[in-house]
């Protein structure tokens, strides 16, 4: 039978006579033969399937081999024993050598035949042993593809117990060394399905054998963190991330990021050829292990390795968004990339070339996917360009291939840049010990305690917030200059920028504090409020008196940038009025009524805030009222600022307040912002002590002294005068009442010509015979004074948080509309008056949290009704200055020339260079102090046990005062009282 099938296939006869022939050699299979015969026809077979020239000799050896196997398998297992199968994988079969496909491929088939017989376990044995020696070498792809083949198919032969674990290892290896050369898609292809099967292996090894796992995986990062730089590991490790359960994420990277024997040019290196892996088709769930790697990283505080990657990798990692297969996993890294490199522009310009172009690709490609995607990568590309102002030249064609797609609000973009920034990471990858302070989740920044300087940050706050305010000292073009108003613009621009948790306002201190502030010192903030102003002011004339007697002269301080976006507004700012008379310049007019002759003397006065007195019969309830002694005193503790306790009160103070409850004397309504406006400007009469000197009397006189409004601010600033003098016990004693704060009031304004020039019918209301306007404005903020008198005590403050354009309210429907036109607002013109205003509720029916609390360098959010009840839970915490902002009713009717304008002013200027350089820097700066304070530390932990408690939390505890985090970051806890307070 073998000489028949030997001649039939080196015969010439044609392909259906040979497979007839075939069949009948098969079918004779059945007959007795002797074992020699067996041996021999086994021997023909092999040699068949191993050397044949052809598919077809090979078909033919395999038929005849199977057959023959069936039914004489005692035959076959002597001839397929446990040393051929040796022989075969270390030596080959004649010239066919042992690294050859075929022979895998061979005895793959044999132990199908054998699988039933025990001579079976034997060979199983043997292969173990082989199989180990054969990935040691390293094979081609199409080999271990094939051996993993046999291996999936016999689980048996797969090494067992440690020898699994180093099979596994070198296996991970293996792949590391696979290279595709291939130029066809066809052999792409075959090389992708090659690697495939070589990871379904290890995924089976790793479920059966769940200790190989974790060396597996420390070896692939062995492998790609490797800084040889003659070995470059083939993506194709690529294909092991998918069968890595996701569960294993957070142990995986915290252990990677926290391991002080990783080097930082080894995780530099494993992260960048993690990236590439992005490149491989078919790759599942790479992305969220890179981003999971980015987040470690940034939560560990390396912020070198970040920076390195992102630059280097950046334009890798947008290219792969041309290609449909890779194109979703690359977006969420190239996300994750952009948005958290905020300290500068960088990364983000390298990019920005290419936008327009795959604009284009994506709208014209036809691929179902492609539209969703787009919405995706414009949301991104809209989020970095509100990121990085400023560069129009960079962006117009971007925003000119985008205009018809929707754009993402101006809060959802703020959220996501602040969830995305690398110190606002979640730090659940590191220990406790490398944990940093983020920004709070509101996005602001704090601003550090310099020793008792809450009355400058507190005032910093609130004029940072006022909207229009900052826009126009940004858009200031004022480069070059060391004024006081480019340090604010600096301070500003920091404020805006910084990646900073809280900022350190040094250089702005030392500019702005009054020489006969001491340094060190509690001091009124109301007072710094109006240097301030004052400085600014006088600094900007004598600006411009210089550079007006210089010659060409061009005046640049307050150039009408963006900021100004008309005729009117352009005019207005080449008005003569520097940018403090435009923001918070009002003008009050003193008259004095001789009431003998009746004769009448008016002057006129610029203001930037108003001084609002008690009335005597208010502010007589600072006395203290003592308590039934069964009463225990109420002991209000402020807590700690900075880590220390607050400022002590003055001697005499403190024996007045001592086991004394301070409340109300009479059971009267509290008064309101409106009531102490209205007592500013009622009449008062000047008699007796007082009397005034009529200078057409010639005598004193009884007289009537009148005080008016004639023209309103932008921003209306009313200081509450809590502060009274004492004289029997020589002290400035503080006035606790509390005050009621409406969040809009009417201010009536004398309807002179000036004023009525300044005042546009959408701001006032005016009825006909009325000689006042009625000018509404809303409530924008709150400094709040925590203590019990003006040499001691803590500043915060309360900021409405706008998120837009904070001079416009809706007018219809509105209860606000409503009552400043009905009659009753009408006949009351003359007095000022608070608008009632709906609740805000947020989407689960509690009221909105809407505003900001600003405590140094701590950033909370809040609600309005917090601000109303502070006095009542912490009778020591009383609102001392407000900001108002005038208001525009807006409607229906505003056409959409102004509500384009009203959106383009909503806009926050672009940075100029000199700025955002400078914001770069610090930026920069922050992340290697950071990165720096993180290894620090880890070394410490490492050589020491540490114990410590955490913060804890006391609802009781007014925003006054301040925990063991608070007031910039220092150390100490409630009784540490070495500290400053402020």
């Amino acid at each position: 039978m073998d000489k028949i099938l030997e001649g039939l296939v080196s015969s010439d006869h044609s392909i259906p006579v040979k497979r007839a022939i075939v069949k009948k050699v098969v079918e004779a299979a059945e007959r007795e033969v002797t074992e020699e015969q067996c041996r021999a026809l086994f021997s023909l077979t092999t040699r068949l399937i191993l050397l044949g020239e052809d598919a077809f000799q090979k078909q033919i050896g395999s038929q005849v081999l199977e057959a023959y196997t069936r039914y004489h398998r005692q035959e076959f297992e002597h001839f397929f024993s446990k040393d051929f199968v040796v022989s075969l994988l270390q030596q080959g079969y004649e010239q066919l050598d042992h690294r050859d496909p075929t022979i895998i491929e061979y005895i793959h088939s044999c132990l199908r035949l054998l699988i039933s017989c025990p001579s079976v376990l034997d060979i199983f044995s043997v292969i173990q042993v082989e199989v180990l020696r054969m990935v040691c070498e390293h094979p081609k792809p199409l080999l271990c593809s094939q051996l993993s083949t046999l291996l999936t198919d016999f689980m048996q032969c797969v090494p067992k117990d440690k020898s699994a674990v180093l099979f596994c290892q070198q296996l991970v290896r293996t792949i590391s060394y696979f290279h595709c050369y291939a130029n066809q898609e066809h052999e792409l292809r075959e090389y992708v399905g090659q690697v495939t099967k070589v990871s379904t292996l290890l995924q089976n090894i790793w479920k059966t054998d769940r200790a190989t796992l974790l060396p597996s995986l420390q070896e692939v990062f062995a492998i790609i963190s490797s800084t040889d730089p003659s070995f470059d590991p083939s993506n194709a490790l690529a294909c092991l991330v998918q069968h890595i359960p996701i569960q294993m994420i957070t142990v995986l990277i915290k252990s990677l990021t926290t391991d002080p024997n990783v080097k930082d040019a080894s995780m530099t290196k494993a992260l960048c050829r993690m990236i590439d892996w992005l490149s491989w088709p078919l790759a599942q769930h790479v992305d969220i292990w890179v981003i999971a790697l980015l987040k470690g990283l940034a939560a560990v505080q390396k912020f070198t390795i970040l920076i390195d990657v992102t630059l280097l990798k950046i334009e890798l990692v947008f290219n792969r968004l041309w290609f449909p297969i890779v194109r979703q996993g690359a977006l969420a890294v190239l996300s994750h990339m952009l948005l958290s490199f905020q300290h500068s522009p960088e990364a983000f310009h390298l990019v920005v070339p290419n936008v327009v172009q795959l604009v284009h690709s994506l709208k014209t490609n036809g691929l179902p996917t492609s539209k969703v995607f787009l919405l995706q990568f414009t949301e991104l590309i809209h989020c970095m360009m509100y990121q990085f102002s400023g560069f129009p030249d960079l962006y117009d064609q971007i925003i000119e291939a985008i205009k018809d797609l929707p754009k993402p609000t101006e809060e959802k973009i703020k959220l996501v840049l602040n969830q995305s920034a690398w110190t606002s990471q979640s730090n659940s990858f590191a220990s406790g010990l490398l944990k940093q302070p983020g920004k709070s989740e509101t996005g602001k920044t704090g601003l550090i305690n310099l020793g008792n300087t809450c009355y400058m940050n507190s005032i910093i706050q609130i004029l940072f917030m006022a909207t229009d305010f900052r826009r126009h000292v940004l858009s200031l073009q004022l480069n070059g200059s060391n004024t006081l108003m480019k340090k604010l613009q600096l301070l500003f621009a920091f404020l805006a920028h910084t990646q900073r948790a809280a900022y350190a306002p040094k250089n702005f201190l030392e500019a702005s504090r009054p020489p006969w502030f001491n340094a060190g010192s509690q001091q009124d903030c109301s007072e710094y409020l109006r240097f301030l102003l004052d400085r600014l002011h006088e600094e900007e004339k004598t600006i411009r008196v210089l550079e007006a007697a210089k010659p060409n002269f061009s005046p640049s301080f307050d150039e009408p940038g963006e900021c100004c976006s008309n005729e009117a507004e352009a005019k207005s700012a080449n008005d003569g009025r520097t940018l403090i008379e435009k923001m918070f310049g009002g003008k009050s007019v003193t008259g004095i009524r001789c009431m003998q002759c009746n004769c009448i003397s008016e002057k006129e006065e610029p203001f930037t805030d108003l001084s609002l007195a008690f009335c005597p019969s208010a502010s007589t309830q600072d006395s203290p009222k003592p308590q039934r002694p069964s009463e225990e005193p109420k002991v209000l503790c402020q807590g700690s600022v900075n880590g220390g306790s607050e400022a002590p009160e003055t001697s005499s103070a403190s024996s007045l307040t001592k086991g004394i409850h301070y409340e109300q004397v009479t059971s009267e309504p509290p008064l309101s912002v409106p009531d102490l406006v209205n007592y500013f400007l009622a009449p008062e009469i000047l008699d007796e002590d007082n009397a005034y000197f009529c200078e057409k009397c010639l005598s004193l006189q009884r007289a009537e002294r009148t005080m008016k409004v004639v023209t309103a601010p932008e921003y209306l600033i009313l200081t509450l005068l809590r502060f009274s003098y004492d004289a029997k016990c020589h002290v400035r004693r503080k006035i606790l009442d509390n005050v009621t704060i409406p969040q809009v009031l009417r201010l009536p304004v004398h309807a002179s010509s000036s004023s009525a020039q300044q005042s546009s019918a959408n701001e006032t209301n005016k009825s006909e015979g009325n000689p006042f306007l009625s000018v509404p404005y809303a409530l924008i903020s709150v400094v709040m004074h925590s203590g019990m008198s003006s040499e001691s005590g803590h500043y915060y403050s309360y900021v409405h948080n706008t998120n837009g354009d904070e001079t416009q309210y809706q007018a219809s429907p509105s209860p606000v509309k409503d009552s400043l036109e009905s009659e009753e607002a009408a006949s009351n013109l003359s007095i000022c008056t608070a608008v009632p205003t709906p609740t805000k509720m947020d989407s689960s029916g509690q009221e909105a949290k809407s505003w900001l609390l600003f405590n140094d360098s701590r950033v909370t959010f809040t609600s309005f009704q917090s601000v109303q009840n502070i006095t009542n839970r912490f009778p020591k915490d009383t609102a001392y200055v407000l900001m108002y902002r005038k208001q525009e009713l807006v409607g229906p009717s505003l056409n959409e020339g102004q509500q384009a304008n009203r959106m383009r002013l909503s806009a926050e200027p672009p940075l100029q260079k000199e700025l955002l350089d400078a914001i770069i820097k610090d930026n920069k700066l922050y992340l290697q102090e950071q990165e720096l304070s993180a290894r620090t530390q880890a070394l410490q932990a490492s050589s020491s046990s540490c114990s410590f408690r955490p913060n804890g939390s006391d609802d009781n505890n007014p925003p006054g005062s301040c925990g063991p985090s608070g007031g910039g970051g220092g150390g100490g806890g409630f009784n540490t009282v070495s500290r400053l307070v402020f």
